[in-house]
């Protein structure tokens, strides 16, 4: 992470749940890969995954980060970044373990919302299949 931050040009966009809960994470997306090209200029763009978002100016291949050393760096810093967050998040919400599984649907982070509910980080329009009411 260290070694790509000092010799690498970067932008990290970033959007917190409110955001994503009223634009969408498509549209939050189509933003931050804007965003992004706007802080760095003029390049030639690739994108990881197989949509544009309707952005121009850009190329899209599905799992670059494992053949494309620049994506597989921007993936390092956007999943670092990411972990840092959550951890510094981790002291304010210290219930729901964020310092661990990092906000991902995993057991302890769903029954944590079980128990405490929902907290200002959480997305609200993200429904997780278990904590949905069954239908049998």
């Amino acid at each position: 992470y260290e070694l790509i931050c000092e010799n690498s040009t970067y932008h990290i966009a970033r959007f917190d749940a409110a955001q994503i809960d009223e634009f969408g994470l498509s549209q939050c997306l189509a933003t931050g890969l804007r965003e992004i090209m706007s802080a760095l200029g003029e390049a030639d763009y690739l994108y990881d995954g197989n949509s544009k978002f309707g952005v121009s100016g850009l190329r899209t291949m599905v799992k670059a980060d494992a053949t494309v050393p620049e994506v597989s760096a921007a993936s390092i810093l956007a999943k670092v970044t990411r972990d840092r967050e959550m951890i510094q998040l981790a002291s304010l919400y210290p219930q729901y373990g964020f310092d661990g599984h990092k906000g991902y649907g995993c057991a302890a982070h769903i029954e944590a919302i079980r128990q405490y509910g929902y907290c200002e980080i959480h997305r609200k329009t993200f429904k997780l299949k278990a904590l949905q009411p069954s239908l049998f």
